[in-house]
């Protein structure tokens, strides 16, 4: 059973989700995965569930990172971070 703070966690994070175009994306090791595309809604049309990273400047392939792998999103430095490696995040064209 979830308690009221894990429900405001998840929702604080969905709304920062939708400002994050443009964040530089690291693994749990502070590796470098990409720079942020836009956020990807699948489940439900205004909440978004992962963000579609590039992993470079004219690179084709791109990664999903699913929000539930997302440990924290730091607003001042444009970063965001992830609680597991840059090999589990499977990528898509």
């Amino acid at each position: 059973m979830q308690d009221a703070n894990s429900v405001r966690l998840v929702s604080a994070l969905v709304s920062d989700l939708r400002r994050t175009a443009g964040y530089i994306v690291a693994d749990r090791n502070g590796r470098l995965v990409g720079k942020v595309e836009c956020p990807m809604y699948g489940t439900a049309p205004d909440v978004p569930d992962a963000l579609s990273v590039r992993s470079g400047l004219f690179s084709r392939r791109r990664r999903l990172v699913p929000a539930d792998t997302i440990e924290q999103i730091d607003g001042a430095s444009g970063v965001i971070g992830l609680r597991v490696d840059r090999e589990s995040i499977r990528s898509f064209l």
